[in-house]
């Protein structure tokens, strides 16, 4: 969607801009000064385009940090387990595997019904998990039992720091400034060629239209192409398994 409205407007960006150049053509004496003008504005519209890819990649790598910081914690407290009583170990371990198959899903699904669901079955384990090991405490208020506290305290605010990183997208009015430099780029383009071209009016749309695509799609966690993929998590959750 995003090429493709981008494209479809920054091509008749240039076609307004050749129109008005019919209208009222350019002096020579004010080529030298159009030229200076055109120059700077794609000089800013490359620089923003390269913010913006910037902003959207550290997004992206802080999403698969978050991933593999997930899976460490959740590792590290399936080993700690082994403090509890057998029988609250025992628990504890099924309802982390519970937990894990939820954490997988939340990063490959793509559907809002089922994302709905696997949230309310996160939300469940979680509040199973913590008070498994909160009677636990209760029972036992021992240095070794806080140590399985705090560690299924990380496990739950990792998920909240995976599910902040993954609310953090590109923002609106940023897309607005890009879109409104390109179509001003294209605009000047337009009026400043000698004659009509269509291949070469193409080119500069198609480059830009191709930037936001990329943009979009890295901004996009679960409906882009490019997505982060659990392989922590489905590392420790294969491991897990064999045992």
């Amino acid at each position: 969607m995003v090429f493709l409205i981008s494209l479809v407007a920054l091509w008749l960006s240039v076609q307004v801009g050749a129109l008005f150049r019919t209208k009222r053509p350019m002096e020579e004496d004010e080529r030298h000064d159009f030229d200076i003008v055109l120059t700077a504005t794609l000089t800013l519209l490359g620089l923003i385009i390269g913010f913006s890819f910037s902003m959207v990649v550290s997004r992206y790598d802080q999403r698969k940090n978050y991933e593999e910081a997930e899976a460490n914690t959740i590792g590290t407290e399936y080993v700690r387990a082994d403090l509890l009583p057998a029988a609250d170990a025992t628990t504890v371990r099924e309802l982390l595997k519970n937990y894990i198959d939820q954490r997988v899903l939340f990063y490959r699904t793509r559907d809002g019904s089922e994302l709905a669901r696997i949230d309310a079955q996160t939300t469940k384990l979680q509040a199973e998990l913590w008070s498994a090991v909160q009677a636990t405490a209760a029972k036992q208020p021992t240095p070794t039992i806080a140590l399985v506290v705090s560690g299924m305290n990380d496990v739950l605010n990792s998920q909240g720091y995976t599910q902040a990183s993954w609310w953090n997208r590109f923002p609106i009015p940023a897309w607005g400034l890009l879109m409104v430099i390109a179509i001003f780029c294209n605009v000047l383009l337009g009026y400043g060629s000698r004659r009509n071209e269509i291949v070469l009016f193409l080119i500069l749309p198609l480059a830009v239209s191709i930037s936001f695509f990329l943009i979009a799609d890295i901004a996009s966690p679960r409906e882009g192409l490019i997505r982060v993929i659990p392989q922590n998590l489905l590392s420790l959750h294969q491991s897990l398994q064999s045992e």
